[in-house]
């Protein structure tokens, strides 16, 4: 019996400077893309698009600043996902970070790349001991 889940992977190509890590999912039922940050510590979804998924979402403001994606001191607040997916690994109930990406958007639109959805950080890929491999582009998690 398998004890694990591969997710298939996608590297997006950043203009021959780099690779981003995107895999596909859900998020209520509705597809999804998702960026793998192994730098960010939690995973997080701009406010204006986990919208588009969730109906009637509750946002409760988180106090204090918040740093990264780009930029510092950012506001946040956090929201609760029912049910969204990487691959057919399943995640219920997840207490996500709602935060203004817009930049990653327009950057992504520049280059033509897909539109994210929301990005996996460090909470997700710790807790599901999350293995990448490049060769094969496919991530290891584990339930």
């Amino acid at each position: 019996m398998r004890r694990y889940i591969e997710v298939p992977l996608q590297l997006l190509d950043i203009e021959g400077e780099g690779f981003h890590i995107m895999v596909k999912g859900t998020i209520h039922g509705k597809e999804a893309n998702f960026l793998i940050d192994t730098g960010a510590s939690r995973s997080v979804f701009d406010p204006n698009t986990i919208a588009t998924f969730i109906d009637d979402i509750q946002f409760e403001k988180k106090e204090g600043m918040t740093a990264g994606v780009g930029s510092s001191d950012l506001e946040s607040a956090t929201f609760v996902i029912d049910t969204f997916t990487l691959g057919e690994m399943e995640i219920h109930d997840y207490e996500a970070v709602a935060l203004d990406l817009e930049n990653i958007h327009e950057m992504y639109g520049k280059l033509h790349l897909p539109r994210i959805d929301g990005i996996v950080g460090g909470d997700l890929l710790q807790k599901y001991k999350a293995i990448i491999n490049y060769k094969s582009k496919k991530m290891r998690l584990t339930p």
